[in-house]
């Protein structure tokens, strides 16, 4: 059991983030590594040789962290963080949840545009309901977030469109699959940047 009460479930990693000092699932943090260079990296693959530290994928979190050295802490170690460290972390993820969007599109497992996106509503396909932050609401509100699945609006529509080969996108939806999980910890992480709120629901239920 963790230190807030809740049943700890060991099937997920979980780490503690050295901003809030609280022990979460690995999902909704960002991995940092310190370089040869003394300076902090952001590792969004989680693949990176070294010691590893954590932050909540909070920008308010990762202010604090820089602004405190609250990484070198975390490196137990003196580093420093780039003035870009947010910047490079927030085009990181939004190009990871591009280039999963597109995997999945090849795949058959994603489809833009009102109409193939409310199809697939309708017809309990989709997992996953990505709409741009720059859409009109009105429009937007039009459609609803997958019973049991997840909506987002932390990316543009430009953003999604590079994902279709097009201009512009302005809804998305993806089928559940692994790539889609992959979608959706990229984005959670992506919105704690952006401020978009990620958990809400589109226009109805």
């Amino acid at each position: 059991m963790t230190r807030g009460g809740r049943i700890k479930d060991r099937e997920t990693p979980e780490r503690r983030c050295i901003v809030t000092g609280e022990v979460q699932p690995k999902a909704g943090l960002i991995r940092f590594v310190a370089g040869p260079d003394g300076e902090v990296w952001p590792d969004l693959a989680e693949k990176l040789p070294g010691r590893g530290f954590w932050v909540v994928a909070d920008r308010p979190a990762l202010d604090k962290a820089a602004a405190k050295g609250l990484f070198s802490r975390g490196a137990k170690a003196r580093v420093t963080a780039p003035p870009e460290l947010l910047a490079m972390i927030e085009t990181g993820l939004a190009r990871r949840v591009t280039d999963t969007l597109s995997l999945a599109r090849k795949a058959g497992l994603a489809v833009a545009g009102f109409e193939k996106v409310k199809d697939w509503l309708a017809a309990g396909k989709a997992k996953v309901l990505l709409q741009a932050s720059d859409g009109s609401e009105r429009g937007k509100g039009k459609l609803w977030t997958p019973p049991g699945g997840r909506w987002f609006g932390c990316m543009t529509a430009s953003e999604l469109g590079l994902s279709f080969g097009r201009d512009h996108v302005i809804h998305s939806a993806l089928a559940p699959g692994g790539l889609t999980e992959k979608l959706i910890r990229d984005a959670s992480r992506l919105t704690g940047l952006r401020g978009h709120d990620g958990g809400a629901s589109a226009g109805k239920e």
